[in-house]
């Protein structure tokens, strides 16, 4: 269908449409003529009418209107802000349902990308065994004003309690929805969340304002490990010395279980905190959280996987795949704090572990003394200009690389100097199986795909982790 055609389809309602499948991104598709259409909330099974709400060049963007029958592999959704927070679109799919489709997503990646074709060993997807409360990290906007829902909007009574703590809604830095309950972190996540908040409007201290720009509280981090503990870091705007003190005080002394407290001062205009310093107020230093008798230190800033429980199954798979027997020398590239490193150091003869941010090579290092492995070794610096072969020439060619990039994927470089390595194995860990397949499509002159395995560490959204285990040809 021609452009001009499509444009004529805007706001018009296609009627009878069934729900085919589920893409990558996480809409639902449907198709009607020879156009695909996607839209947000739809079961494979649904038969429904769409409404267009956008016209690309290869596709239609509708929105559901109506439905003429549910799908069978339709659930309840459990949180009350589903469809408008946008945190967990997959709520109203069930969960084998989600597994199946995440399980679809990296074999055909695998395929069709990758150009991989059988035989290869396809080990079934691994669930995970917490579908709620399952984060170690949430992060919180203050607006002082929030976003109004139509019936509201369209009530024409006078709205009081504006002020939110929550999450921005897709699309708009600057609308912010009030969370009540959030199902992705335990308890006392809400609670304190919750508290922080009825201080605020009691004290009369102000949330920030994304029009004027002015306002002293904008964000709150709250982490926690998996002994129920809790760290809490609050952004806010600089100023106001009397009402930080007061309201960090109130933190510190309302909630046991938070037994570390950082604020940052961030007069920016935008809301990153990669560029500021976090000040410790009062408790510890860190959070520990522990995988078979390793511990890893977690500071305001530090990365740590997101579903801890998760992410220690997610690294057995890959010290399986790469069948260590204690001769290696294994590079782990994109080691982050060294989580990988560390994890699979006693089963090595060395571990050379690379990270383009030095903070996160620091915290590293930190991480193997405090485990007392002497066997590490950590480089800071672009990947690319740091995995070279005189840096290969120092510290030995890898019997066994792994590797788990940001999800742009492995730069061509990074790539050819794999190949150059000749190691006999890579484990290739990724949060974003399309760079994965790309990537393994470069490496297939010179490394054959011998086992691949999904993982969901992230339930009731379209985001899954893929591990592959090439062996050199």
């Amino acid at each position: 269908m021609s452009r001009s055609n499509k444009r004529h389809l805007f706001n018009k309602v296609i009627e009878n449409v069934t729900i085919a499948g589920v893409a990558a991104e996480g809409k639902a598709i449907a198709r009607h003529n020879d156009m695909v259409i996607f839209v947000n909330y739809g079961a494979p099974g649904d038969v429904v009418d769409i409404q267009i709400k956008k016209t690309r060049r290869r596709h239609l963007e509708g929105e559901i209107i109506k439905f003429h029958k549910k799908s069978a592999s339709r659930t309840e959704p459990f949180c009350e802000h589903f469809g408008i927070c946008g945190g967990c679109k997959w709520q109203h799919l069930s969960y084998e349902e989600q597994l199946k489709y995440k399980q679809k997503q990296v074999t055909d990646s695998i395929e069709r990308i990758g150009k991989v074709n059988y035989p290869f060993e396809l080990i079934p997807i691994l669930g995970s065994q917490q579908t709620q409360f399952y984060r170690n990290k949430l992060e919180y906007t203050f607006a002082s004003r929030r976003w109004l829902t139509p019936d509201e909007i369209q009530g024409g009574e006078e709205i009081s309690n504006l002020e939110a703590l929550g999450y921005h809604i897709p699309g708009f830095y600057d609308k912010v929805l009030d969370i009540k309950k959030c199902w992705l972190q335990p308890e006392p996540s809400n609670h304190i969340r919750l508290g922080i908040k009825e201080f605020a409007i009691k004290n009369h201290i102000d949330f920030y304002d994304f029009r004027t720009k002015t306002g002293l509280l904008r964000n709150i981090i709250i982490r926690n490990n998996e002994k129920g503990e809790f760290m809490l870091i609050l952004v806010l705007f600089s100023g106001e010395e009397e009402k930080r003190e007061s309201i960090l005080k109130y933190i510190q002394k309302s909630f046991p279980e938070v037994i570390s407290v950082y604020y940052m001062l961030n007069d920016k205009q935008n809301s990153s905190i990669a560029d500021l310093e976090p000040v410790h107020f009062a408790g510890t230093f860190y959070l520990t959280e522990e995988m078979e008798g390793l511990q890893f230190r977690i500071g305001p800033k530090s990365f740590y996987q997101t579903n801890s429980r998760q992410a220690y199954e997610l690294y057995k798979i890959a010290r399986e795949f790469a069948r260590l027997t204690g001769k290696e020398l294994v590079y782990d590239l994109y080691t982050g704090t060294g989580t990988i490193a560390n994890f699979v150091a006693r089963q090595a003869r060395k571990v050379v572990g690379i990270e383009y941010i030095e903070e996160a090579v620091s915290h590293a290092r930190e991480n193997s003394r405090l485990n007392k492995l002497d066997n590490l070794v950590f480089a800071a610096g672009d990947m690319a200009k740091v995995l070279t072969p005189e840096f290969m020439e120092q510290h030995g060619k890898p019997d066994v690389i792994i590797t788990d990039p940001p999800r742009a994927g492995m730069h061509p470089d990074v790539l050819k100097q794999i190949i150059a390595s000749e190691a006999e194995k890579i484990v290739y860990v990724s949060c974003n199986p399309a760079t994965q397949a790309r990537d393994i499509e470069i490496l297939s002159g010179s490394y054959k795909v011998k086992k691949v395995q999904a993982v969901d560490m992230f339930p009731h959204t379209q985001h899954v982790e893929s591990v592959v285990l090439l062996e050199k040809i």
